[in-house]
């Protein structure tokens, strides 16, 4: 079983890695951002199947981490492009 974790946290990186593709040539910012995103999705999957994998509770703790983490940049990137258009319509 621990060869399918180990096989499954290596297709995750792998993902991570095409996903990187998006982040440098998205064409809009917005893309760029939910590249990101995945970012902190797969890397918590790969994670939590290592800790599974190798029995390490810590890799958990640094999953919880990186979740609530991408959740913080999900907010905050949703919060600067609100402020942006409601600069650019108050100026027009």
């Amino acid at each position: 079983m621990q060869t399918l974790y180990f096989a499954l946290a290596l297709f995750l990186l792998l993902n991570l890695i095409a996903g990187m593709w998006r982040v440098l040539r998205g064409p809009t910012v917005a893309d760029r951002m939910l590249a990101a995103q995945l970012f902190g999705t797969t890397s918590v999957a790969a994670l939590l199947l290592l800790a599974q994998a190798t029995n390490k509770a810590a890799l958990r703790d640094v999953a919880l981490v990186l979740a609530l983490l991408a959740a913080v940049t999900a907010v905050a990137f949703a919060q600067r492009t609100w402020l942006e258009r409601e600069t650019k319509h108050d100026a027009n």
